[in-house]
């Protein structure tokens, strides 16, 4: 059996970093980490090739040397994914689907043969038995969550690590919180599953061996879910790991109560931990209340903040505007919080209602839901009616969303988060790619960039007072160019 594993393109997203990609040429961020590891499912004697539609193009050369496509997509893909499934349906060839816009939305997708739906632990070898005896059903499901401990590694040896930025790994499923608008808890439940500290060390291992350097990302969806285990087992192992090791730095997603827990951020940045995601969401305690957000709710928001910054870890922060609590004084609010916060790389988007949230099945009984949601975080739509006029809600966001990334502003933040933060001691050597990006930079945004000055201020004020950090300054400048890029094609006028 030939396998083509298919994984769709992104559209021009925030999280794409498409234009700051272009400084280190890179097309994409990294590679489809679900279908690698369904790759590393199946049966060995299967013939595997990946196709990643974000660094490549889908020839019929390789629908013609498959027997059956593989294909794995997100929300934000709908588009390219309803096109690649037409391309192998044009050419006769099986279609097999899984994957999170799948599992939600699998009814749209008239054209596929065989849906694996949920975690593939425990739908996939149902489907595989029943295709070798040639009686497989269209649809596999499963309310149950399994054992990752049992979870392959995902075969790495598929992908050309030329073209992607980072790598990515997972160590657990599933969060401890209850958030309305979040459908993590429904995909993967409230008790978070952990891989054994020797499976991620495996997974290092493998990525090493094959000789990546660069970032890894542990997709986790709260890192911190299980504390216990993250600190007396996997933290250790990977501080152990990683002595005399060059590179592979950590990034990854948390909730904000880690700034409760001094031990906690200490051992994480150790552990080469250097950047945490963080859904802030809102300054509005109201808004936290609407929500559930109880793991923000009667803090400091910004003090925590600052304390994980001062722990040695950069904050990115996600936020949402749209509440039925918010009123029009929460454009301004968030955008000093997020000023005075020092979190550059903040993503706002419109609140919109996943499939399978609380939030969707609320606003469903209310009448208020507009079909779909996009699943792009900053185009400026939303598939709810919300409780603010329509038109004073876009207008604001885009205010918003201008405000925050226009080069005096963002410039401005870059800095706020450089006087904060902490590096720990020992950092990885200068990596070939800023060489690559500095001139690069230079050219693009100190002299052809509007922003320039702002640019030159920052270059200089980092040489001087900051030295240390200046690949990570010049890092944010190129990340900003990327954020304007994406704010300027916000679908509101």
């Amino acid at each position: 059996m030939k396998v083509l594993l298919i994984y769709p393109e992104f559209p021009d997203t925030f999280w794409s970093f498409k234009h700051a990609l272009k400084f280190i040429r890179k097309r994409a961020s990294s590679p489809p980490l679900g279908l690698l590891t369904v790759a590393a499912m199946l049966p060995s004697a299967w013939e595997k090739r990946l196709v990643d539609l974000n660094v490549q193009k889908l020839t019929d050369k390789d629908l013609a040397w498959a027997d059956v496509a593989f294909v794995s997509a997100m929300t934000a893909q709908r588009k390219s994914t309803h096109q690649a499934i037409a391309r192998c349906k044009a050419l006769g060839l099986k279609i097999v689907a899984g994957g999170p816009l799948f599992t939600t939305e699998h009814e749209q997708f008239d054209l596929v043969d065989h849906f694996i739906l949920n975690e593939a632990e425990f739908t996939l070898p149902p489907f595989l038995r029943d295709l070798e005896l040639g009686s497989a059903k269209r649809v596999y499901s499963s309310s149950e969550f399994p054992d990752i401990r049992q979870t392959p590694a995902p075969l790495w040896e598929l992908v050309n690590f030329k073209r992607y930025a980072t790598m990515s790994i997972q160590y657990s499923r599933g969060c401890p919180f209850d958030c309305e608008f979040c459908n993590i808890t429904a995909l993967f439940g409230h008790r978070p599953r952990v891989k054994t500290a020797d499976q991620i060390v495996r997974e290092l291992d493998g990525l090493y061996r094959l000789g990546w350097r660069g970032n890894v990302f542990f997709v986790d969806d709260n890192l911190i879910g299980n504390k216990k285990h993250l600190k007396t087992e996997l933290l250790p192992a990977l501080i152990e790991w990683r002595r005399g090791k060059y590179g592979l730095g950590f990034s990854t997603e948390v909730s904000i109560n880690m700034a409760d827990d001094e031990e906690l951020m200490k051992l994480m940045s150790q552990a080469g931990f250097d950047t945490v995601f963080i859904g802030v969401e809102t300054p509005d305690e109201e808004s936290l209340i609407e929500c559930n957000k109880i793991q923000n709710r009667h803090r400091d928001l910004i003090g925590d903040i600052k304390r994980i910054q001062q722990s040695g870890m950069q904050v990115q922060g996600g936020f949402i505007i749209g509440f039925d609590s918010d009123t029009p004084s929460i454009f301004q609010r968030q955008i000093d919080f997020i000023q005075k916060s020092g979190i550059v790389t903040a993503m706002v988007g419109l609140l919109q209602a996943p499939i399978g949230t609380r939030l969707y099945e609320r606003l469903k009984q209310e009448g208020r839901l507009l079909g779909f949601m996009s699943g792009d975080n900053v185009d400026g739509t939303t598939n709810i009616i919300p409780r603010m006029n329509i038109d004073i809600l876009h207008k604001g966001y885009k205010t918003v969303i201008n405000t925050l990334y226009a080069p005096k502003n963002y410039y401005a933040r870059v800095k706020t988060f450089l006087k904060e933060f902490k590096p720990p001691r020992l950092r990885a050597p200068l990596d070939f790619q800023y060489l690559l990006a500095l001139p690069r930079s230079i050219i693009r945004l100190g002299i052809l960039d509007k922003g320039r000055v702002y640019y030159w201020k920052l270059f200089f004020w980092t040489l001087f007072r900051k030295p240390r950090l200046f690949p990570m300054a010049i890092t944010f400048a190129i990340y900003g160019y990327h954020f304007r890029q994406i704010c300027s094609l916000t679908r509101i006028s």
